[in-house]
C-alpha cells in the first residue's frame, strides 16, 4: 500500500504513540486480522486464497493514543479499523482497503461501579464475560447475554447495537447504554452529556451506537447495571403449530408481561439443534421461558400468568427440568459440533417486524431460501427470540451442506442467497438486521432501507470523517 520509505516512517510515528510491543505488521498477525466470524473470509481462508488484510494492528491503552493515531492516520490518508473481541459476523471488522487496525483489548478497566445509581463505566474494550464477572462478585449483573458472550466486548456490542438472551425484559444494548466517549475522526475526544434523558436537543449517543467504527472509535461506555437475580426459573413447552405459538408470545407481551427469556423454536431448528441440547426427541414447536428477579412472589405471579395464555393456546408443559437445561447449555447452540462449520455454507438472517407480518415474513423468507436453491439442497430453520410490545426478532438461518468448491463460486452463491433472503424480509415490513450488524456484507440493501433517509447518515459521515478513514466501505457508505 505504501512506498516503503512512507511505511517505515508511519511504522515508526506508530511505534511511538503506542510502544514497539503494541504494534506488529506480521504477516501471521495480519492474516489473523483478516477476518472475523463471517463466512466469506474464512471460506477465502479455507480455500488457501489471499485475504484482504491489514497493513499494521497497534493496541492503544487510552483514548489519548487512538486520538494521536487517528490524527496520524488522516495525515497519511490510511484507513482505519477498530475492532476488539473480533466477533462479528457481518464483516465489519475486515480490512478491505489495508491500512491501520486499532485492537482495543487493552482498554478492558473497568472504571467505576455506582452501586447506589447501578450505573456502571467500564472501557470500550472489556470482554462481556469479565465485565460480567467482576459485577457479580459485588451481587450485580449487566443483562446483556449474547450468544458470543465469551469473545465479545463491550464496545463491540455497542457498535453494532447487539441483542441478548434477555433483550425481552431488558432491552437490547442501546436500552443499557447512558453515556458513551468516542474519538471522532478529527481526533476529538468527544464525550456525551451525563444521562440519556432529556431535552437537551438531539440524543448524541444514539449516533454512535450501531455505527460500527465508521463515525469515530467508541472507548469508554457508561452502562445501566442491576442486581444479580436471586430468584430464576424456567419452563419449556410445545405447542402442535408455530401459530399458536406465535400467539402466545404476542398474547404475553400485549399484556404487559415481560418475562426474561421467550424463545420459540420452529419444529426444524426442535429437530436439528433444541433436541441434541435437550437430549430428547421432539417435534413441533418448542418455546422456552425465563424469568428472573429478587422477589420469588413477583416471579411466581409472572410465571402463572404467562403460562395461562400457554395453556389456553394448547401448549403441552414439559415442565422445569428442561427448561433448566437449556439455560444450562445455551451456548451449545453457537460452537462445535451443533455450530454449523465449514466446508458448509451457512449464515443468519435476523429480521424483525410486526406482529402482523412476522409470520408471513418467515414463511415467505423460508420459500424463497429453500426454492430458489433447491439445486443446492437449501436448509431453512427459524427461531423467534426478541420480542417486543408491539412484534418480535426472526433468527433465520439457511445451510448448505456440499456449496461450490470453487471460492469465487461459492461467494457469489452466499451473496445471492442473502439477497433472496433480505429482499424477502424487506417485503414484509422487516429490517436488514436486527442484532447482528451491517458491516459489509449488508451494506449494499442501506439505501433501500432508509430510502432518502440514507442521505442523512451520509451527510453525517461526511461531516464526521471528510477524509473517508474510519472504517470505509462498512454500513453502506463509499469505500
Amino acid at each position: 500500500m505504501f512506498n516503503s520509505y512512507v511505511y517505515d516512517m508511519l511504522y515508526a510515528r506508530l511505534g511511538e504513540i503506542v510502544g514497539d510491543d503494541n504494534i506488529t505488521d506480521k504477516q501471521a498477525d495480519r492474516v489473523a486480522y483478516s477476518t472475523d466470524v463471517s463466512w466469506v473470509p474464512a471460506m477465502w481462508l479455507d480455500r488457501a486464497k489471499q485475504p484482504s488484510m491489514p497493513d499494521l494492528i497497534v493496541r492503544p491503552n487510552s483514548a489519548a493514543q487512538i486520538s494521536d493515531i487517528i490524527q496520524l492516520a488522516t495525515e497519511y490518508r490510511v484507513p482505519v479499523i477498530p475492532i476488539a473481541g473480533g466477533s462479528g459476523t457481518q464483516g465489519g471488522g475486515l480490512a478491505i482497503c489495508g491500512g491501520i487496525i486499532i485492537d482495543l483489548k487493552r482498554m478492558n478497566i473497568i472504571l467505576d461501579i455506582d452501586e447506589q445509581s447501578q450505573v456502571a463505566t467500564v472501557e470500550a474494550g472489556a470482554l462481556l464475560v469479565n465485565f460480567e464477572r467482576a459485577l457479580n462478585k459485588q451481587e450485580l449483573s449487566f443483562p446483556h447475554y449474547p450468544a458470543s458472550m465469551y469473545s465479545a466486548s463491550v464496545g463491540g456490542c455497542i457498535a453494532a447495537r447487539g441483542s441478548g438472551v434477555m433483550s425481552t425484559k431488558y432491552g437490547k444494548i442501546e436500552d443499557l447504554v447512558l453515556g458513551l466517549e468516542v474519538v471522532l475522526p478529527s481526533g476529538t475526544i468527544f464525550e456525551s452529556i451525563p444521562v440519556p434523558r432529556n431535552a437537551t436537543g438531539p440524543e448524541t449517543t444514539q449516533l454512535f451506537i450501531g455505527s460500527e467504527g465508521t463515525l469515530g472509535v467508541i472507548t469508554k461506555a457508561r452502562v445501566k447495571i442491576i442486581d444479580k437475580p436471586t430468584e430464576r426459573s424456567f419452563r419449556c413447552l410445545l405447542f402442535d403449530n408455530l401459530e399458536s405459538g406465535m400467539d402466545a408470545g404476542r398474547q404475553i407481551m400485549l399484556a404487559g408481561l415481560r418475562p426474561a427469556v421467550i424463545r420459540l423454536y420452529d419444529d426444524p431448528s426442535t429437530k436439528s439443534f433444541v433436541n441434541r441440547v435437550l437430549g430428547m426427541k421432539l417435534a413441533g414447536n418448542v418455546l422456552i421461558l425465563g424469568f428472573e428477579g429478587r422477589r420469588g412472589d413477583m416471579l411466581e405471579s409472572e410465571k402463572k400468568e404467562t403460562l395461562k395464555i400457554c395453556q389456553n393456546l394448547g401448549a403441552k408443559d414439559l415442565g422445569e427440568e428442561p427448561g433448566q437445561h437449556w439455560w444450562d447449555h445455551r451456548y451449545d447452540f453457537y460452537y462445535p459440533p451443533l455450530t454449523p462449520h465449514l466446508p458448509s455454507a451457512f449464515g443468519t438472517m435476523d429480521s424483525v417486524t410486526t406482529f402482523k407480518e412476522i409470520l408471513p415474513l418467515y414463511y415467505h423468507m423460508k420459500e424463497e431460501i429453500e426454492g430458489k436453491y433447491a439445486k443446492w439442497n437449501a436448509r431453512f430453520t427459524g427461531h423467534f427470540s426478541h420480542w417486543y410490545a408491539w412484534g418480535a426478532m426472526v433468527y433465520a438461518r439457511f445451510f448448505i451442506d456440499e456449496p461450490p468448491a470453487d471460492a469465487h463460486e461459492a461467494a457469489r452463491l452466499y451473496y445471492n442467497i442473502w439477497s433472496t433472503g433480505i429482499n424477502a424480509a424487506l417485503k414484509h415490513g422487516g429490517v436488514v438486521n436486527e442484532h447482528h450488524g451491517i458491516g459489509l456484507k449488508l451494506g449494499p440493501f442501506m439505501r433501500r432501507q432508509y430510502g432518502c433517509g440514507f442521505e442523512v447518515l451520509e451527510g453525517i459521515k461526511k461531516q464526521l470523517d471528510p477524509n473517508n478513514i474510519m472504517n470505509p466501505g462498512k454500513l453502506g457508505f463509499k469505500l
